[in-house]
């Protein structure tokens, strides 16, 4: 699906100056290769890439990294990523790029007088957990790319230099943000004009000390950022702002392998994100329970209340079991089947059901996910070589923690906000948790991205994920039921209205685009329904009959016109 807008596009680090149309979602013109993401630059970007003799994997960092550029509110390499791949020799990863805990934060970090003190762990020096984007992106395009590390971040290094305009949807989020930003000079210095106001649509943002950052990473690798003279460079800052996170931090950060979640589904074979994120699991877990119910037949309002029944139901296992793996026993059970129909058993068609809290899945004590040693976009690329990339990365809430490291040009993530600063308080999305994402030195908080890979017959056919903190896993699955279930086009499955439920509070979020008999219809049912415009962003692109088709998300298209 291509949307056209004017833009000005730079290719290669050269910018044209005269505007020219550009796609958020993309195919190469010998099919041989699709790019989706929120930004027609950054798919761009991509493209180029795959046009210098890339693969899907060169496409995917090179977006990452123009999106640290462009989408900035959502993104960056200050911030983290979770990365699902299936290699062309067949296997298929998890790439763990989470942020972590530095060493010297404690679980009462965020209290006061026995209080959460909720703006430390949302803006500012306490709210910064070590980044992993530089690590995850350079290890995938080491270990499978076909272009040098310059040849995919240089490009965005020099639209970063040269400047390009803030979009309507940039320029709306970051007036919502200013007054934060005014409390750190350095970012007000990027991000707001000479009268302290926001740059509105149209203004051209140059980052000149971000396209430093990013040549040095070109020039040196990962090392640059970890052991090189941004990791000196955010030391000295937090020694000077009672900050926590140092230069050991950094230099210890690792990456990790994990093993995908994998399940099946109406004869597919579908492949998430494992703990620290929820999203893998709950998708899983809200796609069995469903599978107790012929989706196909059943009414437009009984596939809402399904979907809204299912969601409550792994919402409140989210909330007691899921935590780091490496700190927390989370129960593998969670996606049992037969822990799943059990459930399902508690739906009724008739009528919305009350859930108290968690259920304990089968064997909770014993079979665990597996422990290892030591606002969020998603990136959807894939070629026929057999490559198939789905990254979700994210600083967070918009503009992350509103920290830039001066000197660096580098937005800071707040993602010590995901971990449970007091148990049963909500954070910044209105989600508990329990002691299983409570802060710990070196630990990873809790996510609910869910970059997923679809297989059919062994064979990739879909990548896709969202953002949109924990609407993440219902975008998920809904998309997934609409494309493979239900039949619909990929470009109907993702604009198809959505809803949310998260257990608590009690009530379905769900866009303006439902129908009232269908709202009505779910009060009757004892459903508390409130509608908003629209929620969420979601990237994928699907492969039918040995053609691509790539979407990405109408719903931020239609707020950039």
């Amino acid at each position: 699906m291509k949307f056209r807008i004017v833009f000005i596009v730079t290719i290669l680090g050269l910018l044209s100056v005269a505007p020219v149309f550009a796609d958020y979602a993309e195919v190469t013109a010998n099919n041989k290769a699709a790019v989706a993401s929120v930004n027609p630059l950054a798919t761009a970007a991509g493209i180029d890439a795959l046009e210098a003799g890339g693969n899907a994997v060169d496409a995917a960092v090179a977006v990452a990294y123009t999106l640290g550029v462009v989408d900035s509110q959502n993104s960056g390499i200050g911030g983290g990523c979770f990365i699902v791949i299936h290699w062309a020799d067949g296997t298929i990863e998890a790439i763990d790029g989470r942020e972590m805990a530095p060493a010297l934060a404690h679980r009462d970090m965020f209290l006061k007088n026995g209080e959460v003190d909720a703006a430390s762990s949302k803006t500012g020096p306490l709210a910064i957990g070590i980044p992993g984007s530089v690590a995850a992106l350079d290890y995938i395009q080491q270990r499978g790319g076909k272009l040098k590390p310059s040849q995919v971040i240089l490009p965005a290094a020099g639209l970063a230099k040269k400047g390009f305009a803030v979009d309507k949807a940039f320029a709306q989020r970051l007036a919502r943000t200013a007054d934060r930003i005014k409390k750190f000079p350095p970012t007000a210095s990027i991000f707001l004009n000479k009268d302290g106001k926001a740059l509105e649509a149209g203004d051209i943002l140059v980052q000149n000390d971000l396209a430093k950052t990013y040549e040095g990473i070109a020039k040196q690798g990962a090392s640059y950022f970890y052991k090189g003279e941004f990791a000196k460079a955010l030391d000295k800052w937090m020694k000077d702002n009672n900050g926590l996170v140092r230069y050991d931090d950094f230099v210890n950060y690792r990456i990790v392998n994990r093993q995908p979640v994998k399940t099946a589904f109406q004869g597919y074979t579908l492949y998430g994100f494992p703990p620290p994120s929820s999203g893998g699991v709950h998708v899983a877990q809200i796609l069995n329970i469903l599978d107790s119910f012929n989706l196909a037949e059943v009414t437009e309002t009984q596939r809402y209340h399904l979907f809204a029944e299912a969601m409550k139901l792994a919402f409140a296992d989210r909330a007691y079991w899921l935590g780091d793996p490496d700190y927390v026993k989370v129960p593998k059970g969670l996606i049992d089947k037969k822990y799943a129909e059990n459930l399902a058993k508690n739906i009724s068609l008739k009528k919305a059901a009350s859930v108290k809290g968690q259920h304990t899945p089968p064997n909770s004590k014993t079979d665990f996910f597996e422990q290892l040693n030591k606002h969020t976009t998603h990136i959807a690329t894939a070629d026929k070589e057999g490559n198939w990339v789905a990254i979700t990365t994210t600083l967070n809430t918009s503009f992350g923690s509103k920290v830039v490291i001066p000197g660096t040009g580098v937005i800071m993530n707040n993602q010590m906000d995901d971990f449970s600063a007091k148990e049963g308080v909500p954070n910044a999305f209105n989600l508990v948790g329990a002691y299983a994402n409570s802060v710990q030195p070196g630990k990873r908080p809790l996510s609910s991205m869910s970059p997923t890979i679809v297989l059919k017959d062994g064979k990739p056919v879909m990548t896709l994920g969202a953002a949109g903190g924990p609407t993440i896993i219902n975008q998920v699955m809904q998309t997934l039921v609409n494309y493979l279930v239900l039949n619909m086009s990929l470009e109907d499955a993702i604009s198809q209205y959505r809803i949310h439920h998260q257990w608590k509070p009690n009530r379905i979020v769900a866009e303006g685009g439902m129908k009232e008999e269908v709202k009505e219809a779910l009060e009757k049912m004892g459903h508390d329904v409130h509608i908003w415009g629209t929620f969420g962003a979601t990237q994928a692109i699907a492969l039918n009959n040995g053609e691509f088709s790539a979407v990405s998300e109408p719903r931020i298209i239609e707020k950039n016109r």
